[in-house]
Order: C-alpha cells, then structure tokens, then sequence
C-alpha cells in the first residue's frame, strides 16, 4: 500500500532531521575508535579536536542552517571545517575513513558552482593522507595516492550528481501532484458551480415557462374561446331576430351554427387546460406520458399513430419532461390541422447528454421558405426548446411530410 503525499512530507522532514545528526554520530564513532589505539596522552588533545570540530558545525550549520544560502560564509565554514580536518586525521586514520564523509557531503551542498568539486577534491586528499598516515615518499606510492584519490572524486561526484538528478525528479513530481490537486480542486469547484447554474436555468426556465404558458393561455382564450363565445352570441341573436315560426330554416341553421361553435370551443377550452396543467407527469415519466398522448391522439383523429423509445429510459427534470410534452403535442395538433397525413411516428431517444424528440408525418408537407414561423406553434415549441439550451428543427418538402425534431440537455432529476 503507497503512502499519501502527506505522509510522505512527514516522512521526508523526518529524515531530514536525522540526517542532520550523521556529522555528529560519525565523529563520535571516529573519536571513539581512534580513542581505543592512540595514546593516553594525546587521548585529552583528541577528544577536545572532536569537541571543537562539532562546535564548529553546529555553530555553522544546525544553528544558521540559512547560512548556506550565503556563499561568502560557506566558504569560511568550509575552509575552518578542511583545517579540523587536517588535524584530525593526522591523529588517527578513522577520520579519514569515517568522518570524511561528512566533508564530501558538506563540500557538495554548501559550496556553489565548481567550487564543490575542488572541496571534495581537498576532502579526499586529506581522507588518503590519514589514511596512508602521511604523505607518500616515492613517485610509485604517489601515484597510487593520487589514482586511488581521483577514483574518490569521481565517484563521490557521480553519487552526488545522481542524487542531485533524483532530488530534481523528485520535487517536480512533487509540484506536479501540487498542480494536479489544484487543478482536481477547480475542477470540482466547477462541477459544482456547473451543477448550481444548472439548477438555477432550470428554474428560471420552470418561471419563464409559467409567464409564458400565461401569455398562451391568453392568446388563445382571445383567439378561440372569446372569438367563439362571440360568433355564438351572434348566431343567437340572429336566430332570436328571425324567429323559429316565420322564418324555420334560417333560423335552425343559426341555432345549428351556434351549437357547433360552442362544442368547438369546449374543446379549444378542455385542449387549453390539458396543455396548461400535463397531469401524466405527475403519474408517470415522459416516455409513458408520451405514448399514451400518442394512442389518445390516434383514436381521435383516427389516424395511425406509432411511439418508439430509444436509449435508457429514465426520469428527467420535470421542466424538461414537461416542455418535450408540451411540443409533442403542439407537434400532433399541427399534424391534425394541416398535415392531412395518414401516418404519424412520435420517437423518443435517451442518449448520454441529451434526449431527443421527433415527430415525423407522411403528410402534405410544406415549403420551409413559405413558413414565417411567428404563429404560436412554430413559435411556443422553439421557445420551449431554446429556455432549456435546446434546439427546435423542422424539415419539410411539398409532398414529403414533415419531421419535427427538438433536441435538450437530458438533466436527470435530483434526489430530494
């Protein structure tokens, strides 16, 4: 199991912290060492150097670590650290196998540009020199000491290097995970900003489509119900004006035109509140409304009707569901005035994003050029589609029939 990136943090900065104890936990393990072979009497003298040598770096380096960013200072620390070095070495051959370490390390990290490699380069000619306790008498013993120190320098500066690379790698993952948990967290606050706005079209969808089922409904009690109630008043009081006995004919001809003016506008009125209030919404989902709106309008008319669905059917918003009711049948009203079709095929198709309506007839179809669409049909069903970032599209040609295709974002409905 991967540790999180904040335990690796922790992680890290505790390492740290114990790498800073390696200078000191070497130099005692040199010292006490060195202790065990040297001479009583320069045992105080070696121990006092070893003191003197860990004050020098914790006053350097644990106590001001943010020195190290100022090379004039580094360079003082360095050169004091090279002469303890010198000394301690000639005392015992541990501190140049052991404590050396340390001076590579500090060579590396505290000295800038290529500086660093003259810094191991003095390191490691100290390390041989405590070592060989002295510096070689002969041209052979010399070359020796200086191969044997030049394989030190490279291979001090190879590890150094790579360890360099993969600190570099790491912090870049680090600032990329960094990038990618911020750009994962805008992305949520998008999502979520996505998901108010969203919500909030919907809702001002769901009233500017109660101001505009309004408007209708008035629009069409001016153009039917009144216009109606008015012929019918007329025709009465024509009939009333010419008397059922003078004159019979003409006057059941005003009371026949009357009747059939006020069944019409019943059911202009009963047309006008189903589409107001869509009460199979409320009963069921849109597909199911959909197909019994279909049947009803089939036997009706006496027209052949057919309802597909296509696609996982599942609720949507109740706007949504109400606006794609509400064009099916404005769309089925259209076919019964004017298409003078003999088929009618209504589909239904749930895909990932949107849902689609059609409604395709086998009619007379029209010249789409001839068509203003500023009538309320035409009209109300684009407006329905655009609150909802829809669109409306009507196809048609003399002779061909027509297809009426409304296309909305497929907006499932929240859980409560």
């Amino acid at each position: 199991m991967g540790l999180s990136h904040r335990e690796l943090d922790a992680w890290e900065r505790r390492t740290l912290r114990r790498t800073e104890a390696v200078p000191y936990l070497l130099l005692l393990v040199a010292t006490t060492l060195s202790a065990l072979r040297a001479d009583l009497d320069a045992l105080p003298g070696t121990i006092g150097l070893a003191a003197l040598t860990a004050a020098w770096i914790a006053w350097w380096i644990t106590l001001h670590p943010g020195w190290i960013e100022r090379p004039g200072l580094m360079f003082a620390y360095f050169g004091g650290l090279l002469v303890l070095m010198a000394l301690l070495g000639s005392r015992g051959e541990w501190y140049g196998g052991l404590f050396a370490f340390t001076g590579y390390v500090h060579a590396w990290h505290r000295l800038p540009g290529r500086w660093k490699y003259a810094g191991v380069t003095a390191v490691a000619f100290l390390a041989m020199a405590s070592l060989s306790r002295g510096l070689p008498d002969t041209l052979s013993a010399w070359l020796v000491f200086l191969l044997l120190m030049v394989a030190i320098v490279v291979m001090v500066s190879l590890f150094s290097t790579f360890g360099d690379v993969i600190n570099a790698r790491s912090v870049q993952r680090l600032h990329m995970v960094d990038e990618l948990a911020e750009a994962n967290r805008r992305l949520a606050r998008s999502m979520a900003d996505n998901a108010e706005l969203q919500a909030r079209l919907l809702d001002q969808a769901h009233e500017a489509g109660v101001r505009d089922e309004r408007q209708r409904l008035a629009r069409e009690i001016h153009d039917t119900l009144a216009q109606g109630l008015t012929g019918i008043v007329t025709q009465l009081q024509a009939a009333e004006q010419a008397g059922a006995a003078t004159q019979p004919a003409p006057w059941r001809r005003h009371v026949q035109a009357a009747a059939e003016l006020a069944r019409e506008n019943l059911v202009e009125a009963r047309r006008s509140v189903a589409a107001l209030n869509p009460h199979p919404l409320t009963e069921s989902g849109l597909s199911t409304a959909l197909e019994e709106a279909t049947r009803r309008w089939s036997a009706i008319t006496g027209l052949r009707a057919e309802y597909t669905a296509t696609g996982p059917v599942r609720r949507l918003h109740p706007e949504i569901e109400g606006s794609l009711l509400r064009i099916a049948q404005e769309a089925l009203t259209n076919v019964g005035k004017h298409a003078a079709a003999s088929r009618v095929g209504v589909t239904l198709s749930y895909m990932e994003d949107v849902v689609s309506l059609d409604v395709r007839d086998d009619g007379r179809g029209f010249a789409e050029s001839t068509v203003d669409g500023t009538g309320f049909g035409l009209h109300g069903m684009r407006q329905r589609a655009r609150r909802l970032a829809g669109s409306l599209v009507i196809e048609s040609e003399p002779g061909a029939g027509t297809a009426v295709c409304a296309t909305v974002p497929a907006v499932e409905v929240r859980d409560a």
